[in-house]
């Protein structure tokens, strides 16, 4: 770190905690960015104190984070209000003075973390800040600078403690994006299924599988493509398959209670249309992913999906169980293969050499796994020797997202 890095504060939604310290670390090497901890966070906590060479770093990692909520510019933190007060009136002038220009308009924040306070007793704190130099007109709506004060009072709300365990003073850099959460709302999207994928868990997971502007991504269990939503609003080129030729066609019953049939126009294109991203879509295709299809050559930069483990989708692949099953000619145009159950070792172990062949050197398979909490442990993660474990993300609804990587040294299988 270079000695003129400031420190920073990341504030997190709390959410998904498991995914923060892994989508962090993937967009950090991503970009190449170095980032150094003041204090090592607990996993519970809100809020990491950090260190960047740069302020254009952290606005770089807020541009791509859906774990991020907000990020400021350090100037003070301590254990007790009277502590943040006395090393504000203490902070040099000359760090404080190109945010306190009287051409510049501003505003403070209060934020009271697990703990309500009337909007009264939140102007009493924002007032005891009083003695700041600060020279602007007060701005309430788009100011010029923002200043950010934050009482953090554990994560229980039922019980918070009297006073505060940690408060924060400092200027606000940039917003994570959460936003995309909301514009990318199940609720008002063209066509979804049974198992479409919740928007942040999407988000998470492209970011995980480091998809950049121009990647070729592949889902080989695609669905109704909300992976594929994602990684093209990321910059990705997005193309899938599915076995399911009903669900790729929308022919299949409509998830929503409210609706008694499908629309004509129901597709994982349309999806792509609604937000601006059908030029990211490559297309969907009917595939059984147990039956080799792909030409050896064909590389994707990452490979990002949600298996069927047999608990909402059925696990399957073409077959039969019938022996010397034969299909005359004239009903092979309108023959519809059976299907057999595919083991999901026999899943999991196909998904690990197919990436192991498929992906690029570097390039990652992110990717759902179903785990017993019970017995869990790391080591019964399916494995191939091609691929090196990058992230073991646990969800609470007994589901893992993994995430591998091909390493370069590894040859193909």
């Amino acid at each position: 770190m270079s000695p003129s890095a400031r420190k920073y504060l990341l504030w997190f939604a709390q959410e998904h905690l498991d995914f923060r310290f892994e989508e962090i670390n993937s967009l950090l090497c991503m970009f190449n960015i170095k980032m150094d901890f003041i204090e090592r966070p607990n996993k519970i906590q809100p809020y990491w104190l950090v260190q960047f060479n740069t302020e254009n770093d952290i606005k770089q990692l807020a541009s791509r984070s859906v774990s991020l909520r907000s990020c400021i510019e350090l100037w003070s933190y301590a254990e007790t209000i009277e502590s943040i007060h006395t090393q504000m009136r203490q902070y040099p002038y000359e760090l404080m003075a190109p945010y306190m220009k009287k051409s510049q308009s501003f505003k403070i924040e209060v934020e009271t973390f697990c703990k309500h306070f009337t909007q009264t007793e939140k102007v009493q704190k924002l007032e005891a800040f009083s003695y700041l130099p600060v020279n602007g007109q007060v701005k309430l709506k788009d100011p010029d600078v923002i200043f950010q004060y934050i009482e953090y009072y554990g994560v229980d709300p039922k019980s918070p403690p009297e006073n505060p365990y940690m408060v924060f003073f400092g200027r606000w850099i940039t917003n994570g994006l959460r936003q995309l959460i909301q514009d990318l709302s199940l609720k008002k999207r063209k066509f979804i299924g049974n198992t479409s994928m919740d928007p942040q868990l999407s988000l998470l997971m492209a970011n995980q599988a480091q998809v950049q502007s121009g990647s070729i991504i592949l889902d080989p269990f695609v669905g109704s493509g909300s992976l594929l939503v994602a990684a093209a609003q990321f910059g990705g080129y997005v193309l899938g398959t599915d076995i399911d030729y009903l669900m790729l066609h929308a022919r299949t019953r409509p998830s929503r209670i409210t609706q008694k049939k499908r629309e004509k126009d129901e597709s994982v294109k349309a999806n792509m249309a609604q937000y601006g991203l059908d030029h990211k879509y490559i297309d969907v295709l009917v595939n059984d992913f147990a039956i080799p299809f792909w030409r050896d050559n064909i590389r994707f930069d990452a490979i990002i999906t949600d298996p069927p483990y047999g608990i909402r989708e059925a696990t399957e692949k073409i077959g039969t169980s019938k022996e010397h099953c034969t299909i005359s000619k004239e009903h092979l145009p309108t023959h519809i293969p059976a299907k057999v159950a595919y083991g999901f070792s026999h899943l999991y172990f196909d998904l690990l050499a197919f990436s192991a062949k498929h992906l690029k050197l570097g390039g990652r398979l992110v990717c759902w796994f179903p785990i017993f909490r019970a017995d869990y442990n790391e080591d019964g993660l399916p494995r191939n020797t091609s691929l090196i474990l990058i992230a073991n993300s646990e969800q609470i609804l007994n589901v893992d997202i993994m995430t591998v990587e091909k390493k370069p040294g590894k040859r193909d299988e």
